[in-house]
């Protein structure tokens, strides 16, 4: 059997809530995300926990040793314990009854093998226990080994159930997978991405992001595109394509910049402000995902051979985000033209000289304000205050 030993796992607090949900004749086990992360070495940050106490003695054992509770998914079966302001998602064991693509019903029971076939993907349906042996019933630890993302049962049935696990799919594959994607998994997925349009924008744009977020998800991303998954929760991408994505993560690795979820979706949609107005009103980005996306829309294409003074100029009296945006994606774009054409090399390093500086800029202080005009003998009053302002306005006239 398969042991591990984390520093996570012996955490006092989650030890007690362990052996507190597991005295008598009940057991307890952390599942999924902390599990697979830990067999593949990666960094844990969410624990949950499954169980066979009911929910009711799932509250009831927690606070019997002074945790806090929190009934946050009561009717499925999930009780939020919170230990020092640490949350734990715990979970009793079930099984789905009745799906409608969106929303189940479920049963409680004792079956670790059902609760094990009811989830997602093998990699995400492994047990551990206090002890750190961890209890594998639908072959998870082989596909980890082989970085294989693949359904757990049949795929269509998994995806039935729950039509987002299209996009989760795709999402594991760019963090977790190697190759090709599982085949039964991808035929699936194409034959049910029509479902798609029946979830919640949320639901959508949160792994989409989570997506755009991988160290890589260029892979994903192509895969999306042939089966038409792409063109089904971003019809934006259909004509513009996804061919930047690949010199875009060469330039990121290579100039070590950090994964930027909406600069990647900014790469694969057109600059046109309409639709990517329609794309932040449809996926419901928050107000700041959408004004930075639309300002890039809005913004002129980089000149590689603007003088420094006016980039300065730009930046003073503009949005900086927006310009490094736009001079970001000019210098992947003709990096990925370099091999075909070798004029192309003068242009990345003329954008690289200007992203240097937008990068290393830094405003400087209006050497006016109203305190000057006033030691000068103007008069107090609101107007004292606004003539540094248009003073300074006038400047980028």
């Amino acid at each position: 059997m398969t042991k591990i030993s984390a520093e996570w796992l012996l955490d006092e607090r989650l030890q007690a809530l362990l052996a507190a949900l597991s005295a008598g004749d009940e057991e307890a086990r952390v599942v999924g995300g902390a599990v697979r992360n830990t067999l593949m070495e990666r960094p844990v940050t969410d624990i949950d926990i499954a169980t066979t106490t009911l929910p009711e003695e799932t509250i009831r054992r927690a606070e019997a040793i002074g945790l806090k509770t929190v009934p946050t998914g009561i009717d499925h079966g999930t009780v939020t314990v919170i230990a020092d302001r640490r949350p734990y998602e715990v979970t009793t064991l079930r099984r789905d009854i009745e799906t409608d693509g969106r929303h189940a019903v479920v049963s409680f029971g004792r079956d670790w093998q059902a609760d094990a076939e009811r989830r997602d993907f093998t990699i995400n349906a492994l047990y551990v226990d206090a002890a750190g042996e961890v209890l594998d019933l639908v072959g998870g630890i082989a596909d980890i080994e082989r970085a294989n993302l693949r359904f757990i049962g049949d795929a269509e049935q998994r995806i039935r159930e729950d039509g987002l696990r299209i996009l989760r799919f795709f999402r594991f594959f760019a963090w977790y997978g190697r190759g090709r994607p599982d085949a039964e998994g991808l035929r699936a997925a194409t034959r049910l991405r029509d479902g798609l349009t029946r979830l919640s924008a949320e639901r959508v744009w949160n792994e989409l992001r989570k997506l755009l977020a991988a160290p890589d998800p260029s892979r994903a991303l192509l895969w999306m595109r042939q089966t038409g998954v792409l063109t089904a929760v971003l019809p934006e991408s259909e004509r513009w394509g996804i061919d930047t994505i690949h010199p875009l993560m060469e330039t990121e690795r290579g100039r070590n910049w950090p994964a930027d979820p909406l600069f990647r979706l900014m790469a694969i949609v057109p600059p046109d402000p309409e639709r990517l107005s329609e794309l932040a009103r449809r996926l419901k980005l928050a107000n700041h995902e959408r004004d930075r996306l639309v300002a890039f829309a809005e913004a002129p294409s980089p000149d590689p051979d603007e003088s420094e003074r006016a980039l300065k100029s730009r930046l003073y009296f503009g949005e900086r985000q927006v310009i490094e945006d736009r001079l970001r994606l000019a210098l992947v774009g003709a990096q990925g033209k370099i091999a075909q054409d070798a004029a192309a090399l003068e242009t990345v390093a003329k954008f690289s000289a200007r992203l240097a500086i937008v990068e290393a800029f830094e405003a400087p202080t209006f050497p006016l304000n109203g305190g000057d005009l006033k030691a000068k003998g103007f008069a107090a009053g609101p107007e004292l205050g606004q003539e540094p302002r248009a003073a300074e306005a006038n400047l980028g006239r």
